[in-house]
């Protein structure tokens, strides 16, 4: 159980390091994707994450 915990923790800090990536490159002049494009990528990469993050807090609870 400790390893699925640590895996989902990695992949939860992978999510929200994305989603910040993903809100900087909104400030970024010249960046491809229209915005609200990167916002809705944002916005799923952060809840994913955050939601992920929760599920590891339960299991490592165990």
């Amino acid at each position: 159980m400790k390893s699925v915990s640590t895996i989902l923790f990695l992949l939860s800090v992978l999510l929200i390091v994305g989603a910040i990536w993903n809100t900087l490159a909104l400030k970024r002049p010249g960046f491809y994707p229209p915005k609200q494009v990167l916002k809705k990528r944002a916005s799923a990469l952060a809840g994913g994450g955050g939601i992920l993050l929760l599920v590891a807090i339960i299991l490592s609870s165990f």
